[in-house]
């Protein structure tokens, strides 16, 4: 139960959107190529890979290896012995209809048209191949043929089965209500226990119903017997009622709403297992391996009173032990980690605080194993104002001969808003330093005050600046006279 709610909570909407998306990949696939042998041949690889998954859960090696090496050649049959079927889908599909369009109900084989002419095919003595595909494609399997793409009618299979018309020795394909190839080669059955009297077109027609599950109908022209082939069996028929029979047990009958009905509830299961079949892949993937990691993250203090400082602190950061997949953990960065302390409850003086699970925030998907140091102790002080003596900060030395007689500070204090316990020990604040170098004559200058160490602020910030006079002579000998704008 901690695992699952685990995996919930750190469901990242980044994950959420790689599933749906990767599902709705795999549903499309299906939707593609549904019927066809490329569909049976990939069902077949996801279970191999399942149990190749298995396998390598419980540790068996070779068999891992074996089922990842078939798992490969099969991604290359795939491609080499289907490539003329996932050319034709791919092919006759638009733009729409391959990203989301949603095969409509195809309209139902009219069996009654197809019996009527194959019987006046015989009474003519025409010969006549005729191919009624089902579940799976045929691309595979035959060769040739011409696109017709015409509605199905008496009078066209007549007319494509005449002597004179250059396709009436090939086969003809009816899908729907629709002729759509004509003049299409089947592969010849090799079979020896065939009847003496089969030709050509009896052993094409074995030949197509060995390999696929399309329903044949022959038409013999010498003897004007016909003759339906399914499932490698061989139905001689007398009789129109029989063909009838036989075809719309096998096309389907059933009424259009319930068609379209199953034909839903079909495309719902599909897609219901592309999702959890997505799911648990990445599950595979993204929660099968967790590796651990350190990361060091600085403390953010929060919530501090008003009036109130931070003086001192025994970190200013945290060791974070941390777990998670590895994808997650390569990609996360410091900016995704806070360590948020709240200190609203602090008191002036030492103050001992113990990180909790709740003061650090993780990206999703990526666990809290150990902090280190667990408590942290801040000394907060109260501000306070006061007064300071401003001290000029002399650096270096006077020209030789020179001494500095007097200096004298404008203005002479400042009020500094700092910690009362710093500022007990401070009486006087210092300007930056002055370099004595370059003075050479009595005068003045402006300078800042050196606040960086002390943590200090100004109760004037506008007064940032002290002018500080001075008064320079030579150690033997009259002073020298000060400048024009001395005072």
């Amino acid at each position: 139960m901690d695992t699952i709610t685990n995996i919930i909570s750190g469901l990242r909407w980044q994950d959420l959107f790689d599933i749906l998306f990767n599902s709705y990949v795999l549903f499309r696939l299906y939707v593609l190529f549904r019927g066809t042998n490329v569909i049976r041949v990939l069902i077949v690889i996801s279970l191999l890979w399942f149990v190749q998954q298995t396998a390598l859960a419980m540790g068996l090696i070779i068999t891992s290896w074996a089922i990842q090496g078939i798992i490969t050649i099969g991604a290359f049959v795939i491609i080499i012995v289907f490539r003329n079927e996932i050319s034709s889908v791919l092919q006759t599909k638009s733009f729409k209809s391959f990203f989301w369009g949603i095969p409509r109900h195809q309209f139902q084989t009219p069996v009654s048209i197809i019996v009527e002419s194959v019987y006046e095919l015989s009474r003519r003595k025409l010969g006549a191949l005729i191919v009624l595909p089902m579940k799976q494609g045929l691309e595979s399997c035959v060769q040739g043929g011409i696109s017709w793409q015409g509605k199905l009618s008496r009078e066209m299979l007549v007319s494509i089965f005449w002597h004179d018309n250059p396709v009436h020795d090939g086969a003809v394909i009816i899908q729907g209500n629709q002729v759509t190839d004509v003049g299409v080669i089947l592969p010849l059955s090799k079979r020896q226990d065939l009847p003496s009297y089969f030709g050509t077109r009896h052993r094409a027609a074995m030949g197509l119903a060995e390999q696929s599950d399309a329903r044949v109908i022959v038409v013999s022209e010498e003897t004007r017997k016909i003759s339906l082939l399914k499932e490698n069996r061989i139905y001689d028929i007398n009789d129109s009622h029989v063909l009838e029979t036989l075809l719309n047990g096998d096309l389907g009958t059933e009424p259009s709403h319930t068609g379209v009905r199953r034909r839903t509830m079909e495309l719902t299961i599909a897609a219901v297992i592309c999702l959890f079949s997505v799911t648990g892949v990445w599950l595979s993937f993204s929660r099968g391996v967790e590796i651990l990691a350190n990361r060091e993250v600085p403390i953010e203090f929060t919530n501090l009173q008003p009036k109130m400082e931070i003086n001192t602190s025994s970190f200013n950061s945290v060791k974070l032990l941390v777990s998670g997949a590895r994808p997650l953990i390569q990609s996360m960065g410091l900016d995704q980690i806070k360590v948020k302390v709240d200190i609203s409850k602090a008191v002036p003086g030492p103050n001992v605080i113990t990180i909790e699970k709740s003061n650090i925030l993780l990206p999703p998907g990526i666990q809290l194993k150990q902090v280190e140091p667990s408590q942290v102790e801040v000394t907060v002080d109260i501000l306070e104002n006061k007064s300071l003596v401003v001290q000029p900060d002399w650096t270096g030395k006077l020209k030789e001969g020179l001494i500095l007689e007097s200096t004298r500070a404008v203005p002479e204090t400042v009020m500094v808003t700092g910690a009362s316990l710093g500022l007990k020990e401070i009486s006087t604040l210092f300007t930056q330093p002055i370099p004595l170098e370059g003075i050479t004559a009595s005068g003045n200058l402006s300078t800042g005050f050196d606040l960086g160490q002390s943590n200090l602020k100004l109760m004037e910030p506008a007064k940032k600046n002290v002018v500080i006079y001075y008064q320079v002579k030579h150690r033997a000998g009259p002073e020298i006279p000060p400048s024009p704008d001395t005072p």
